[in-house]
């Protein structure tokens, strides 16, 4: 699990989720919270959808326009901390997610991919 997790608030503008985007080795998403709750998921497929045409341009006006929660999922799928290794490989084995949030007393502890999965089981067989 990523415990050092990066988020954004439903207020924040496009340009700081393709930032975020931007950066090296990133590949999951970004969970999107309120008061120290989780209120919604986004994904770079929700991200790319909503800037068709404004390609890498910063300037562009999309990036300033629309907020986070245009283009979030609200009421995210999640995991507690109480969920086993087991519990988060079975949903992500559905494809119907590549990343599961994990809460402890409904805050954010951090954030399970689909890549943690595979190198938890490959360094288990090692």
């Amino acid at each position: 699990m990523t415990k050092d997790v990066i988020t954004v608030s439903p207020e924040q503008n496009l340009l700081d989720v393709k930032h975020i985007y931007e950066k090296k080795r990133w590949h999951h998403h970004i969970p999107v919270l309120e008061n120290e709750r989780l209120v919604g998921m986004v994904s770079l497929i929700d991200f790319m959808y909503n800037i068709v045409g404004a390609g890498m341009n910063d300037d562009h006006e999309v990036y300033k326009k629309l907020k986070v929660k245009d283009i979030m999922t609200q009421k995210p799928f999640y995991l507690t901390s109480e969920a086993s290794v087991e519990d988060v490989a079975k949903v992500l084995s559905t494809q119907y997610y590549h990343a599961v949030p994990i809460l402890e007393n409904d805050k954010l502890v951090g954030i399970v991919s689909t890549a943690d999965i595979i190198n938890y089981y490959l360094n288990k067989a090692i």
